[in-house]
């Protein structure tokens, strides 16, 4: 790949810009001074550098991120801060995109990734991947089977349609576990409003297999290995 291609896609600057920098001998590559940004170089072997930062490349980029409450799943947003503000600025420079968005008040486990197959994979509910939340409501729970019912709610679009139906993991009092297939726009709280009950507080906990790390703070995130996403479809 042309160092000033895999620069200005990473937006550390323009081309434009990169060419003044290598003139200005600020770029270094395995701690050589590069005058040429057109050179090829490996992204993944070579060290790349822009004064003291060292250029970070992945050919393919995926995160996990324990949501906050307050922040909203997207790139951009004029009133509430994004999910993407919260990542470190050395992953910002990623085309980045979540599988399966989570609402302004929900937290949790949320997937950010540059492979689009596997955005797909995770949000398509033919590939049968569950989404465990924790669910706390107004009032206790004592008719938790009625969701296995079928039932008509709304979509994000306001059309009506009937979810699959859900797993139940636990119930205690106001606390509920449970399992969705598919993770529309506020499915579980037009589930649970649909049985009689008010959500105050929700949590994902899992995609499929892959559960949220408990070590992970509010905003905070990693990068998955092969493993991890192997979870996801177990």
């Amino acid at each position: 790949m042309r160092l000033d291609k895999l620069l200005s896609n990473l937006k550390y600057a323009t081309r434009k810009e990169v060419r003044k920098l290598a003139r200005e001998g600020i770029i270094t590559v395995n701690d050589k001074v590069i005058k040429d940004p057109s050179i090829h170089i490996d992204p993944i072997n070579d060290e790349i550098k822009i004064g003291h930062e060292t250029v970070l490349y992945h050919e393919t980029l995926t995160l996990m991120m324990n949501k906050r409450k307050g922040t909203v799943c997207a790139h951009n947003d004029d009133l509430h801060p994004t999910v993407f503000e919260d990542l470190d600025i050395k992953y910002q420079r990623f085309d980045l995109h979540i599988a399966g968005r989570l609402d302004k008040d929900t937290e949790g486990l949320i997937i950010m990734s540059t492979d689009g197959k596997l955005v797909h994979d995770i949000i398509s509910p033919k590939k049968d991947v569950y989404k465990t939340y924790e669910v706390f409501t107004k009032d206790v729970v004592e008719n938790i089977d009625d969701l296995k019912r079928p039932m008509e709610i709304l979509d994000g679009n306001n059309q009506p349609y009937t979810p699959f139906e859900p797993i139940i993991v636990s119930q205690d009092n106001q606390r509920s576990v449970i399992k969705i297939k598919e993770g529309k726009f506020h499915q579980v709280k037009r589930m649970f409003a649909h049985i009689g009950h008010e959500v105050i507080a929700l949590k994902r906990l899992a995609i499929g297999e892959l559960t949220l790390d408990e070590s992970l703070s509010p905003a905070a995130h990693k990068v998955l290995n092969d493993d991890d996403l192997k979870k996801i479809f177990q």
